[in-house]
C-alpha cells in the first residue's frame, strides 16, 4: 500500500515510517526537510502544511495518509488546524481513501493551548471529506524526559501530584500502522503506558536511574490546567488500553550508562 506520513521526520513520524516500511508498505516521508537518516526504500517529499507547497505532488497515487505532524509554539494552530484543512483538501483532490490522525488522551479536558489545538484538529478531521481513523495516546516517554531533563540541567527535580501515564512511541507507531491496514475505523481505543505516576515519582525514577543529585522543587496545585492534570485527565480511563513498558524501562534503554 502507498502510504504518506506527514511529519515523517519527527519523534512519532519517524517511528511510523520505520514500522510501515518493515511491514512492506511503500512509504513517502512528508516534511519540510529531508530525514537525516532515511529509511531504505522510502521517498522524501518536501511539503509545507501552512502554504500547501508540495502537497499535490506528494499525494499523487497515495492510498492512506498518516498525520504525525506536530508543532509546539505560537504557530501551532496554523500548522495543525489550518494545516490539516489544507492537507485534507489535497487528499481529496488526489482521491486518497483514508486519513489516520493521532491525538492526545484527555485533550478536551485540559484548558491548555496545545490541547485546545488538538481538539480543533480532531474536529477538522472528523468533520472532513476523507474517511478517517483517530487514535488518542498519552504522552510519550520522550516528552516526560525532555521536561525532567531541562529541570535537571539546573540541578532541580520537580515535585508535584500531576499524574501522567507515559507510553512508548514505538507502541503508538505500531497502532497507527495497524490503523493503516485496518482501513477507516473512526475513533479507536485510546492507548497509554502501563503505569500512572505523579510528576514527583517520575522525577525520582529519573534521578535514581541516572544517579543525579538534584534539589526538589514543589509544583503548586494552582490553576485549572494543573488541577486537571493532577486529577489524571491525561491518563486512560477504564475504556483505554495500557501497552508496552514504563518510564523506568525506557530510561534504562535510553541511558544504558548513568549520566551526571
Amino acid at each position: 500500500m502507498q502510504v504518506a506520513v506527514v511529519g515523517g521526520t519527527g519523534t512519532l513520524g519517524s517511528s511510523v515510517v520505520r514500522e510501515l516500511a518493515a511491514r512492506g508498505h511503500a512509504v513517502r516521508v512528508l516534511s519540510r526537510s529531508a530525514p537525516a537518516d532515511p529509511v531504505p526504500g522510502t521517498e522524501h517529499f518536501a511539503v509545507d502544511l501552512v502554504s500547501g507547497s508540495g502537497l499535490d505532488a506528494a499525494m499523487a497515487g497515495v492510498h492512506t495518509v498518516v498525520d504525525a505532524a506536530s508543532h509546539r509554539g505560537v504557530r501551532s494552530a496554523r500548522v495543525m488546524v489550518e494545516g490539516v484543512h489544507t492537507l485534507l483538501a489535497a487528499e481529496q483532490r488526489a482521491d486518497v481513501g483514508h486519513h489516520v490522525e493521532i491525538s492526545i488522551v484527555g485533550c478536551e479536558q485540559v484548558p491548555f493551548s496545545y490541547y485546545r489545538t488538538k481538539v480543533a484538529q480532531e474536529r477538522v478531521v472528523t468533520q472532513g471529506p476523507i474517511p478517517w481513523t483517530l487514535l488518542r495516546a498519552t504522552q510519550f516517554h520522550e516528552l516526560v524526559d525532555e521536561v525532567l531533563g531541562a529541570s535537571a540541567k539546573f540541578r532541580l527535580a520537580p515535585r508535584g501530584s500531576l499524574r501522567f501515564q507515559p507510553v512508548d512511541v514505538n507502541a503508538v507507531a505500531a497502532r497507527l500502522a495497524d490503523a493503516v491496514e485496518a482501513g477507516p475505523s473512526g475513533r479507536v481505543r485510546d492507548i497509554g503506558g502501563p503505569v500512572v505516576q505523579t510528576l514527583g515519582e517520575l522525577a525520582d525514577v529519573r534521578r535514581r536511574t541516572l544517579r543525579q543529585t538534584l534539589i526538589p522543587v514543589p509544583v503548586p496545585p494552582i490553576g485549572r490546567v494543573v488541577r486537571r492534570v493532577r486529577d489524571a485527565a491525561l491518563c486512560l480511563d477504564s475504556a483505554g488500553e495500557a501497552v508496552s513498558f514504563d518510564y523506568a524501562e525506557w530510561l534504562h534503554r535510553r541511558y544504558p550508562k548513568p549520566v551526571s
